[in-house]
């Protein structure tokens, strides 16, 4: 099946703004890349705005999906890997939000609201996830340290991109979702009894990257 032109720009423009950074990045460039005329790319997209904005929607309906939690869900070790590992392949996905976050939203405030409630909504997911560990007598915590490890869990996802690409000297490109579950394994062990702890421990090495 012929993939439309508008599918095509903007799954060429997210793989430059990934690969470049989007600040430098032009339409002129993203029509050379498809090898169309900027007046085709233009009837499509009034300009590189439209295309961030699209783009940031697909992020942001990839991220709704993936963090409406139940409530009184019930989460085994594998489920929450699995769930991380989704969670940090959606971000490696659309990493040039991560990378150049403070630049992307000086640049577009309006998406200054979303991002905020996305950043909310992470967190809230992690206070669901841990109460469902707690709840299983798998995990003992208290609230104001719930609070602190899932702001720090929270914060954590929120950097991983910039953080693992400079720990990859600056390749943008090298992005490890497995990585990232590694860490967030680690993060939350001290707060898990000494079965469940050594459990995710073995399934961690899994997710190693030396």
């Amino acid at each position: 099946m012929k993939v439309k032109t508008r599918d095509r720009i903007l799954s060429t423009s997210l793989a430059l703004f990934n690969e470049l950074g989007e600040p430098n990045v032009t339409t002129l460039l993203i029509s050379d890349e498809l090898d169309i005329s900027p007046g085709n790319l233009y009837y499509h997209f009034r300009s590189k705005s439209d295309i961030v904005d699209e783009l940031f929607s697909h992020y942001r309906g990839a991220m709704d999906d993936l963090l409406a939690i139940p409530p009184d869900v019930d989460v085994g070790l594998d489920q929450l890997g699995f769930f991380l590992h989704l969670l940090f392949e959606t971000l490696e996905h659309y990493r040039f939000l991560y990378h150049d976050l403070v630049n992307i939203l000086s640049r577009y405030p309006e998406l200054k609201k979303a991002f905020r409630r996305i950043l909310q909504r992470k967190e809230k997911g992690f206070h669901i996830l841990c109460g469902s560990l707690t709840r299983q007598g798998l995990m003992s915590i208290g609230r104001d340290a719930q609070d602190a490890l899932c702001e720090q869990l929270t914060l954590t996802v929120c950097y991983w991109e910039s953080f693992d690409s400079l720990k990859q000297l600056g390749n943008r490109n090298g992005m490890d979702p497995a990585r990232g579950v590694y860490q967030v394994f680690y993060l939350l062990m001290p707060y898990l009894n000494k079965e469940t702890a050594d459990e995710l421990r073995l399934l961690a090495g899994d997710y190693r990257r030396d």
